[in-house]
């Protein structure tokens, strides 16, 4: 396994138009992601951008990086779609099989990152979309003997219906086109605020963390995943961890650099890389990741594949060697006595988040 299995610096434009584009990393590309199943994709929706209804064959979280609008998600025997304002640091599960549609509703441009998993998939390390309509819908598949008794309609109308959309993937709408008010009421079931949330730790000049779960969030739990935001500032630390039951972790660097190093089976250096804004990598199961931000810092969502992710960490004061006896760590690393009591002392004065040197 080398930097190169676990480490992605481009993406594949799968759709780009006058409405917006659609990136996503490939298996083929990335075959980390087919051996995890692991999937992965970016949308960007340019104002007034319009994401044709679709569902996926993959579960996922989505998580807005730049800017806010619009999705309207209907999900399995549900009767109604929710549709649902979004902004930058919200986290929103898609189940698999939901129905969506997503829109720009503003005067900037409304990203977000999907990272989730892709056991059940079509092609494993792929998402795959089933387009509702558009030139690559799936109306367009059957004939109109078909639709003209599905619907009801004349063959007139059957026609206009399956033919009116030439656009596909995403269309851009004129000014004149309104879609459904958004039911704010609705955000605190399905969607999360990173941005305004309390951190599960947050270290002066260290960083913050935010991990949310299906216990932060009940729709996680019918997408099986949990995602965590960590924004880190510059220079700093985050303290090598690994997840101590059993999950892969994908990250998706939202803004900033740093320099990311794994380590795995053997003590195996798997990755020592510098990473920018717009990389991807792969954590693992098991292995253990740890991060030094750059003089600009470094912010990255990341998604486990489990409800409920449990960490080790290899430093700080929730360390696996500070609840070692020293007797046991003096035996363990052959050291003297004073040397594990210094070792012990240091552990106790920082977090998972470690503040640059002064």
């Amino acid at each position: 396994m080398s930097s190169a299995t676990l480490l992605a610096k481009t993406v594949e434009t799968v759709f780009d138009g006058e409405g917006g584009s659609y990136y996503s990393w490939t298996s083929a590309e990335f075959p980390i992601l087919s051996d995890a199943k692991l999937g992965a994709g970016k949308l960007v929706l340019q104002p007034l951008g319009l994401a044709l209804p679709h569902y996926a064959d993959s579960a996922k979280i989505g998580y807005v990086t730049h800017g806010s609008g619009l999705v309207g998600i209907l999900l399995s025997g549900s009767s109604e779609d929710k549709v649902l304002k979004l902004k930058k640091g919200d986290m929103l599960p898609v189940p698999l099989g939901a129905t969506s549609w997503w829109f720009n509703d503003g005067n900037t441009e409304f990203s977000l990152v999907f990272l989730g998993e892709t056991s059940k998939a079509h092609s494993p390390g792929n998402f795959t979309y089933f387009f509702l309509t558009g030139a690559i819908g799936i109306l367009n598949g059957f004939s109109s003997e078909f639709l003209v008794t599905a619907f009801g309609l004349s063959e007139e109308e059957t026609t206009k219906l399956t033919t009116s959309q030439t656009g596909a993937v995403i269309v851009k709408l004129n000014d004149q086109q309104h879609l459904p008010e958004p039911n704010r009421n609705e955000n605190k079931d399905m969607v999360y605020n990173t941005e305004v949330a309390l951190p599960d730790v947050d270290v002066k000049n260290g960083g913050r963390l935010v991990v949310v779960s299906d216990e932060k969030l009940g729709l996680l739990g019918e997408v099986g995943l949990s995602g965590a935001v960590v924004k880190l500032q510059k220079n700093a630390m985050y303290a090598p961890e690994y997840s101590s039951n059993s999950a892969y972790q994908v990250n998706y660097i939202v803004k900033g650099s740093g320099r990311v190093q794994v380590v795995g089976i053997n003590g195996q250096n798997v990755l020592n890389e510098t990473v920018k804004a717009g990389d991807l990598f792969v954590v693992p199961r098991f292995f253990v990741v740890s991060v030094i931000a750059g003089e600009e810092g470094m912010e990255w969502f990341s998604v486990f594949t489990i409800q409920k992710p449990v960490f080790g960490q290899l430093a700080g004061k929730t360390s696996t060697w500070k609840a070692y006896s020293p007797q046991v760590v003096q035996a363990a690393l052959n050291i003297t006595p004073e040397l594990e009591a210094s070792f012990r002392s240091k552990m106790s004065l920082s977090d998972i988040f470690f503040p640059p040197p002064n």
